[in-house]
């Protein structure tokens, strides 16, 4: 298996939007951010954040949706 690990310190388990966009703002852009986590019209809103502030991909998968990472 290939794997990064990460420490992520200061990480709070209940952030806010605007704690979750300036985390991502000091990581390196990913190819596809998955939202996987909250309610469907939060994360949404989120996802719509995350593309138009940092300009990033974010997808909100169905539920049951297998996503392959590489």
């Amino acid at each position: 298996m290939r794997a990064e690990i990460a420490n992520v310190p200061h990480f709070s388990a209940h952030p806010d939007a605007v704690q979750l966009l300036d985390w991502l703002r000091s990581a390196p852009a990913p190819y596809t951010t998955y939202l996987v986590h909250g309610e469907p019209d939060a994360s949404e809103t989120l996802r719509e954040r995350i593309h138009r502030e940092l300009g990033w991909t974010a997808v909100v998968p169905r539920s049951g949706e297998a996503v392959l990472v590489r």
